[in-house]
């Protein structure tokens, strides 16, 4: 293993494993870091659970997956987090890369978030979420991390406790020598590099070949496997996916629009369940309903969902009582798929980076074979006789949930 990739959430692993796939690159996405010897492939994406936990918690996590990586013979690290940069004040994006730098005894590191294909660009330090302002987006209403500040800069450097350089559109745009002149030429600390195109992105990681630590979102992946291929370190290995056959469940946790608009679409034409937050905190057996619903129509793919408007979440009342009912949520959830895996559901899918996390930690199914993906940076993955289809809340349009079942109806 040469690249070793450490995501602060599990469908953000998918993510990045997806496009280093796409590049030609052998990937494995890892599910702990106990996996990480036993993979055998160019580049080991670690999925943890730490974008909302408390800082020192992710620093603590993050270092232990990089000495993994690094003893099973990467020799440059990647730490992914959101194209939106999901964070707080205090972390947790800053203090892990900066901890990372320590452990690895560099002094710089790149920042790029940028993911163009969807719609996430860095453009004079700030992020763009299409053409609005990442503070002017719905993610300023985000119930863990609200982003009421778009200049990632400035965000950082309420998280860091090194300096927070920039490179401009202007440098990006003259070629891979001006990009590595600026990096060199900056004294040390993290170092934002706007990004508005996927050639942007290429640059960078081109640029990017002698750093021993980038950090971004999964798209600044796009150039890193030429620099492997150039120096000949690609192996000839390929994809291990195998497509899971049998019945299906799909898990829905998220309260983005873009899940909200795909639960909508897909109860119209199938079976569908909605857990009611406030009866599953009062005690009810919601879990038991939940899944005799699920044996029921178990040959129908249904859906169990929870989520609520935007709108809804912004609002002080629900958002104060938005932690207790997510963790709820969440290992409902993780109960419902280790039930379903036990009784024979070969198809999952999940909308939700929390409840795509929750759902892995409960089955722990190993390293993830890569497959090709239902929509822009949410790949297929296979494990121990399961296809998994694992959605951030915001990705894929409102046929996703449908897409996903077919493609892994009719894999090869």
């Amino acid at each position: 293993m040469i690249l070793g990739c450490i995501a602060d959430d599990f469908t953000g692993a998918g993510d990045l494993a997806s496009i280093l796939t796409g590049q030609g690159m052998c990937t494995s996405l890892l599910t702990s870091t106990s996996d990480i010897q036993g993979a055998r492939s160019d580049a080991g994406v670690v999925a943890l659970k730490t974008r909302s936990i408390a800082p020192a918690d992710a620093v603590s996590q993050s270092i232990d997956a990089l000495r993994a990586l690094r003893d099973a013979g990467c020799e440059q690290f990647y730490f992914k987090y959101c194209s939106t940069f999901d964070s707080t004040h205090s972390g947790n994006i800053g203090p892990v890369a900066e901890a990372l730098m320590r452990e690895i005894g560099v002094t710089k590191a790149i920042v790029c978030p940028a993911f163009p294909a969807n719609g996430r660009t860095v453009y004079q330090g700030h992020l763009f979420v299409g053409d609005t302002l990442l503070a002017e987006s719905s993610m300023r209403d985000h119930p863990v991390t609200p982003m009421t500040d778009s200049d990632i800069r400035r965000w950082l450097g309420h998280q860091a406790s090194g300096a927070v350089r920039h490179v401009p559109h202007r440098i990006i745009t003259a070629g891979i020598d001006a990009i590595k002149q600026a990096i060199d030429a900056a004294p040390g600390g993290l170092i934002v590099c706007d990004a508005v195109t996927d050639d942007d992105l290429r640059a960078i990681g081109h640029a990017a070949e002698a750093m021993a630590l980038v950090t971004g979102g999964s798209a600044l992946a796009l150039g890193l496997p030429d620099n492997f291929r150039a120096a000949a370190k690609l192996s000839a290995s390929s994809s291990e996916f195998e497509a899971g056959r049998g019945p299906a469940l799909l898990l829905a946790g998220s309260c983005s629009a873009a899940t909200n608009a795909q639960v909508s679409r897909y109860k119209q034409d199938n079976p569908a369940f909605a857990i009611d937050g406030a009866a599953l905190l009062a005690g009810y057996p919601v879990l038991e309903y939940a899944d005799a619903f699920a044996r029921e129509y178990q040959d129908k793919a249904p859906l169990i969902y929870s989520t609520i408007t935007p709108d809804a979440v912004a609002s002080g009342r629900t958002r104060a009582g938005f932690g207790a009912v997510s963790a709820a949520i969440e290992n409902l959830m993780a109960k419902l798929a280790l039930r379903a895996r036990d009784r024979g559901v070969a198809r999952l899918v999940v909308a939700g980076g929390e409840t795509s996390g929750a759902v892995v930690e409960a089955l722990r199914p190993g390293a993830m074979a890569v497959g090709p993906d239902v929509a822009p940076g949410v790949p297929l993955l296979s494990a121990s006789g399961i296809s998994f289809a694992l959605k951030s809340g915001n990705f894929g349009d409102d046929e996703f949930f449908a897409k996903a079942l077919r493609m892994m109806e009719t894999m090869p």
